[in-house]
């Protein structure tokens, strides 16, 4: 195991469960780190705007603050009520690096939802930069008999139909220079036993995203992706028991669970002409849990 200044942190998480998902960071012990102070941006996203969704708590709130240090306005998507706090937590965040900031609260797995996402943020900030597929849901289970058609609906819908239906809405509006981003998952390369209906989300997030990359390259926009491994959010709670929260992260060689804002970097890179010679491709930030292709 590997020590740095996130081991602290690491060392202070103990068992603990929320009671719904996708969860809320207000809840969480010890708050999760979504803004490395160290890092200073240098404008590479000034004069952009981008779209983020599950934008209010762990990887969409540490990439929503990286990409107002680096000079975007930002729109944020929540699920409910229950992400509130959150949200107006985010977007408090967000402004203190002086940019603006909005938020909407909607259902991404309906169609109409998502395209009424985009006109907001079109009639708000006049253009869409970059586009964040970030929000998802998890159901563990050991028994893959029991997963419901009823959940496998919900995972399917909130993970990778929500990806199509904002795209679809969102490029009309996007143009030579412009980014996708997606959040798929370690989970889409080494299988998970008890989230299978979660990992075949994030393997279809991978074909999508280098399908995607070679329909868009013409017009100049490109599509990339991040998979994260056991990072501290509000999922974690809210979907697994007292022990699994514990040993969450343990099996990394790193041997810790990785913060959200360690992944916000990757993020910033996709988004920014930093990347302009890359799409369809993944990168894996996971503690090296992951080795391959």
């Amino acid at each position: 195991m590997t020590t740095d200044k996130y081991t602290k942190i690491d060392n202070e998480v103990s068992g603990q469960t929320q009671n719904q998902q996708p969860g809320t960071e207000t809840e969480m012990t010890p708050q999760p780190i979504y803004d490395d102070k160290s890092y200073k941006g240098s404008g590479k996203l000034k004069g952009k705007v981008a779209l983020i969704t599950g934008g209010d708590s762990g990887i969409g709130r540490a990439v929503s603050v990286a990409f107002a240090k680096e000079g975007a306005n930002v729109a944020i998507v929540y699920l409910d009520e229950n992400e509130q706090k959150d949200a107006e937590k985010t977007i408090q965040a967000i402004e203190e690096y002086g940019v603006k900031a909005i938020k909407i609260k909607t259902d991404l797995s309906d169609d109409e939802n998502c395209q009424n996402t985009v006109d907001e943020v079109i009639q708000h900030f006049g253009q869409l930069n970059i586009l964040v597929n970030n929000a998802g849901k998890q159901f563990p289970t050991n028994d893959f008999l029991k997963i419901t058609p009823d959940q496998l609906q919900e995972t399917f819908s909130t993970n990778i139909y929500s990806m199509f239906y904002l795209t679809q809405a969102a490029l009309p509006h996007m143009s030579k220079g412009d980014t996708i981003v997606n959040t798929s998952s370690i989970t889409a390369y080494n299988g998970s036993p008890e989230l299978i209906d979660y990992s075949a989300t994030k393997g279809a997030i991978t074909s999508f995203t280098r399908s995607l990359a070679l329909h868009l390259i013409e017009k100049g926009i490109r599509v990339n992706a991040v998979a994260p491994g056991p990072i501290w959010t509000p999922l974690i709670p809210a979907t697994f028991d007292k022990k699994q929260v514990e040993q969450h992260g343990a099996d990394t060689p790193i041997g810790r669970r990785g913060q959200p804002a360690e992944l916000a970097p990757a993020y910033v890179l996709l988004a920014s002409a930093d990347s302009s010679y890359m799409s369809g491709q993944t990168i894996h930030v996971d503690g090296g849990n992951f080795v391959g292709s």
